[in-house]
């Protein structure tokens, strides 16, 4: 098989092989070319020692010298090249204490941790491939390099990883490999939330996201995730819901578009069904469960460290995913009001997936829904209705000029007007809004 390499790495290859060293592309680069997917990264791996490539390039800087890493810039363009060598003892399960550099390609490929990642290539040599990698790919299998539960005990980040490379590539996880995850599943509260979540972000945001139900089937969703382990025991008896709240929620991602904000929102819109759960004459019922599942998301991204930015995003989505009021433009604009005129497409999609995981009564309706909302909303914006308050005609500085004391009766007033602008579209004029004041003023 031949692998299209781009020239700068042509060009590192070349340049370290005229000094007298080996150097190869290796792991996901490799991989990615075999299945005819778009690598993102080319990451490179030498026999020649760090400060033997520092010697070679004009411009380097150290990523991870204490490792082997060294990155190279290629015309504007920056490539890691890393040294053969032999992972010395795990202490955290996580990195080595040390390593040793090795002249040897097929050692430096054994401490790897899947045997697709575990390949390597040279333009005149082709795929180096000692550890049927490529044999993996065709029968779409993820396997360990050598005995599963030494490579987890080096790295428990590598049980999720071998979960999201399932769900990023629709591959089975192999059987040896599954169980020794079982077994291991403890080695998970060694590893930082941050990148725990970047493994469940990468699974959830891939063509499988069902897929992520591996992490509760290994034992690992009880310790990082138990929220979730509770929505897949309450059960929902109703005629609009075929599933529990745990398999619901899990379908709404699968039905929601590959988008990052998106798909945690839908993982979350409805753990607080766990908290509100009501039975009576035999049917389930959730009143505000909303507000649970708000507080549920706050906790579990605040423990795996999301940004405030898509903290706050998450948790509006969330808040008002129940909010579906009546099909006419004063509904539609109170509600964009509350979400956002920028955010509203994206919610509207968080409403669909919502009911398009439910039972099949509800798929009707929901598109009807859905289809309505998405038109009067792009009426409302098309003749430029206020639903922002940074649309409202009249501001504070305008207040103070009509009379009213800088301080909190700016803000009611404001409010008010919001509110009546909301209602009647075309009142949002700023002398008519004055005129508004003075008689509230008055009153």
């Amino acid at each position: 098989m031949v692998i299209r390499i781009p020239k700068n790495v042509e060009y590192i290859i070349n340049t370290i092989n005229k000094n007298g060293h080996e150097a190869y592309i290796v792991g996901g680069c490799v991989r990615d070319s075999v299945m005819k997917i778009a690598p993102k990264d080319w990451d490179i791996t030498t026999s020649a020692k760090p400060e033997e490539i520092k010697e070679m390039f004009d411009k380097t800087f150290d990523t991870g010298i204490q490792h082997g890493t060294v990155t190279v810039v290629i015309n504007k363009e920056n490539f890691e090249i890393t040294t053969y060598r032999i992972d010395g003892e795990y202490e955290d399960n996580r990195r080595p204490k040390e390593v040793v550099f090795t002249k040897n390609l097929i050692e430096d490929l054994k401490r790897r941790d899947f045997n697709m990642n575990a390949m390597a290539y040279h333009p005149e040599e082709g795929i180096i491939d000692p550890f049927d990698g490529m044999n993996d790919i065709e029968n779409k299998i993820v396997s360990c390099v050598g005995k599963p539960d030494e490579r987890f005990n080096e790295d428990g980040l590598r049980m999720l990883r071998a979960i999201r490379f399932s769900a990023q590539l629709g591959f089975d996880i192999d059987k040896e490999t599954f169980e020794s995850i079982k077994r291991n599943a403890g080695l998970i509260e060694n590893i930082s939330y941050e990148r725990i979540r970047d493994e469940v972000s990468k699974t959830l945001v891939s063509d499988n996201p069902m897929k992520f139900l591996y992490i509760n089937e290994v034992g690992i969703m009880d310790i990082i995730m138990p929220e979730f382990v509770d929505a897949l025991n309450t059960k929902q008896c109703h005629e609009y819901h075929c599933y529990d709240v745990g398999m619901h929620t899990i379908h709404a991602v699968d039905s929601i578009e590959k988008d990052f904000i998106l798909r945690w929102t839908m993982l979350f819109h409805d753990l607080g069904k766990v908290k509100t759960l009501k039975i009576k004459n035999g049917i389930t019922h959730f009143y505000d469960h909303s507000i649970k599942s708000v507080e549920i998301a706050d906790s579990i991204m605040k423990r795996f460290r999301f940004d405030n930015k898509s903290i706050n995003k998450i948790k509006k989505f969330v808040k008002y995913h129940e909010e579906r009021p009546e099909l006419t433009e004063y509904g539609i604009r109170v509600l964009a009001s509350k979400v956002g005129k920028d955010d509203f497409e994206n919610f509207i999609k968080v409403q669909k997936a919502d009911g398009m995981a439910k039972s099949d009564m509800k798929k009707e309706e929901v598109m009807f829904y859905e289809i309505e909302v998405k038109n009067i909303f792009e009426k409302i914006v098309r003749e430029g209705h206020c639903i922002d308050r940074k649309q409202l005609a009249i501001n504070g500085k305008d207040l103070q000029t009509l009379g009213v004391k800088q301080g909190k009766e700016i803000g009611k007033l404001l409010e008010l007007l919001f509110e009546e602008v909301l209602k009647y579209p075309e009142i949002n004029k700023t002398e008519i809004l004055k005129g508004k004041v003075k008689e509230m003023l008055n009153d």
